[in-house]
């Protein structure tokens, strides 16, 4: 069985307010239990009824729901760390530089929608190129052969709180933030 990681460590980060993060920290903690729940309804169905069709198919949407949200909870820092090399390299060959990744972002982040901003690689090529992708919902949109680096959370419940629909400046103070550490191991 799964269990959630704790993310308090980020309480007092810059940019996101206790009551944003605890809430956000409530609604990952859903997630693990009904990842758990479906994994013990999933072994009393049987195959082949429309009930066991429907918990396979909100089985992904959970399991994804956590997972998305570990990667962005772990991609953060209290005040953010600064790049590494391989993420320099990274966004230097693919995005032409730092300010044109954070830029590609924020058009991506702004974006009508809800779901996530990825920075992936893709793993079959030995040069590694990397994308900023979007995903719809959790589960929508996944590149096959690809290693999520990076996850913005751009559902409102990440930014409402604090920021209103001022989606931008929650993608500016989230960018202040970034674990870039958290990144490097990825790569």
């Amino acid at each position: 069985m799964y269990e959630a990681k704790n993310f308090t460590h980020l309480l007092g980060m810059n940019g996101m307010s206790e009551t944003l993060l605890n809430n956000h920290f409530t609604l990952y903690q859903g997630y693990v239990t009904n990842t758990n729940k479906l994994i013990d309804l999933m072994k009393e169905k049987m195959a082949g009824t429309p009930e066991f069709a429907e918990l396979r198919r909100r089985f992904g949407w959970e399991f994804s729901g956590m997972r998305m949200h570990e990667i962005y909870f772990e991609g953060m820092s209290k005040d953010g760390t600064r790049l590494g090399l391989k993420s320099t390299s990274l966004i230097e060959k693919d995005f032409g530089g730092l300010e044109n990744f954070k830029k590609e972002l924020t058009a991506l982040g702004t974006m009508r929608g809800i779901g996530w901003v990825v920075w992936v690689q893709d793993i079959t090529k030995p040069e590694g190129k990397t994308f900023l992708h979007w995903i719809g919902e959790h589960e929508v949109g996944q590149l096959p052969d690809t290693k999520i680096l990076l996850a913005m959370d751009v559902w409102e419940h990440a930014y409402i709180t604090d920021y209103g629909i001022k989606r931008a400046d929650y993608i500016t103070a989230y960018t202040g933030v970034i674990n870039w550490d958290a990144v490097e191991s990825r790569i």
